[in-house]
């Protein structure tokens, strides 16, 4: 279970630089195809072998520096409260100014490691200015330059120390289920009608995810842990609708277990917050199912499911092969085939494929239409296997890998999906030298 680390701090001091060259994936905000908010403010990275995930807070208000004066303050709190270590970035160019010595106020009450981040420091003239940070009350500061990465090794070995040593969690075999969503979709309600009147509860377990609530549930001979983000204690000052909420308490119900029922509001549509839900869990390789909720209460002559689940389908691509149920909490209409079809991705998920029959159904297919030649040489794939993980990752060894892109990547990924039945389950291909 990795950390959690989240930067702070006020607009235009370089978080989001900071945070792409952490996660080197500045192909994700420049490359439109993959969406630019789903990769934006939240990505895994790892240093020095320690891996954790990495929250850039700034990324969640949209609006002017008033409105920001506002949230800033219910960030920093929520972050205070999610995460294990905190990032406080300032700004040499402009020094301390009073948003600075707001959220520093916040800091200097808590007991987890914050780093006190002098950004833009890119000469020795600012490395003397950046000695006005002493008076934030925060103690040492490192000095960086986040544009080009100086200073930020210092930073990241000091980072990586204090986080906590991962606890080893009492690994029972058992599926975890977690039920994500934006906040009032009927996260509470779907495991209420499950385990609310029918009391088939076997145990309660405080969750190791901090308070995420596990319950052990059994029903129909399936026996599985529920992961509700929506029981854990909400903060009275922390709006609702605050996406940045939303998503900082689905990373660590998602990361933490094997499928991700994400509970869509019908009558909201699924909108980009949903989307960052949904991307989160399929970056993180995690089984999914989409609950489509108070389906009861659209209107059915404008949308049929038909063309409602098609538009999912689209904004979801190229992911496509996801089960979609239409469900009705109130009702509780199809709430037991929802758990059905989450037991069913999770056997995919764990699904493993003897090597034998890999090569005996795929070599022909791909025989028949081999990869696409790249300036006069023949890519030939000779072998494929499943690697050892968790989740379903296949490694197709062949004398030219690096000419092997993207397209056929995904042709041999909806080979497998024809073949095997991965439904709900993101597919890994690698392509590697024989």
């Amino acid at each position: 279970m990795s950390s959690i680390v989240a930067v702070v701090g006020r607009p235009n001091v370089g978080k989001s630089t900071f945070f792409n060259r952490l996660i080197k994936r500045r192909e994700a905000i420049v490359d439109a195809v993959s969406g630019v908010t789903r990769d934006r403010h939240y990505g895994k990275t790892d240093w020095n072998g320690k891996e954790f995930s990495l929250i850039d807070t700034g990324g969640y208000v949209v609006g002017s520096d008033d409105i920001f004066e506002a949230e800033i303050d219910k960030q920093v709190e929520l972050a205070i409260e999610e995460a294990d270590a905190i990032i406080f970035m300032v700004d040499v160019e402009t020094g301390v100014t009073g948003m600075d010595e707001d959220v520093a106020q916040l800091l200097r009450k808590i007991k987890k490691p914050v780093f006190l981040v002098v950004n833009k420091v890119d000469n020795n003239k600012r490395l003397e200015d950046a000695v006005e940070f002493y008076s934030l009350g925060l103690g040492e500061y490192f000095a960086i330059a986040s544009i080009n990465g100086s200073g930020t090794g210092d930073l990241l070995d000091a980072l990586v120390k204090a986080l906590p040593e991962k606890e080893e969690v009492e690994e029972d075999e058992l599926p975890r289920f977690a039920v994500v969503g934006r906040p009032n979709a009927g996260k509470s309600s779907f495991i209420n009608a499950l385990i609310g009147e029918d009391r088939y509860i076997v145990t309660d377990i405080a969750g190791t995810t901090r308070d995420a609530i596990d319950t052990k549930y059994n029903r129909f001979g399936f026996e599985f842990n529920l992961v509700d983000t929506a029981g854990i204690r909400r903060k009275s000052k922390v709006k609702e609708d605050l996406e940045f909420y939303s998503v900082m308490r689905s990373v660590r119900a998602i990361e933490h277990c094997d499928v991700c029922l994400v509970v869509v509001d019908a009558t909201r549509g699924f909108d980009g917050q949903v989307q960052n839900i949904f991307w989160l869990a399929e970056r993180n390789r995690k089984g999914i199912v989409i609950l489509i909720n108070k389906w009861d209460l659209v209107e059915k002559s404008t949308k049929t499911a038909k063309e409602f689940e098609k538009h999912i389908r689209n904004e979801i691509a190229p992911f496509t092969d996801v089960p979609i149920v239409f469900i009705s909490v109130l009702n509780k209409q199809r709430i037991f085939k929802a758990i059905e079809t989450a037991v069913e991705v999770y056997q995919n998920r764990a699904k493993r494929i003897k090597t034998s029959v890999l090569n005996e159904t795929l070599l022909p297919i791909i025989e028949h239409q081999p990869p696409p030649a790249y300036k006069g040489k023949f890519v030939k794939i000779k072998y494929i296997m499943q690697l050892p993980t968790p989740q379903p990752q296949f490694a197709f060894f062949c004398n030219l890998p690096q000419y092997v892109k993207e397209p056929y990547k995904r042709f041999l990924e909806n080979k497998l999906r024809d073949q095997f039945d991965f439904n709900g389950v993101p597919v890994s291909v690698y392509m590697r030298k024989k």
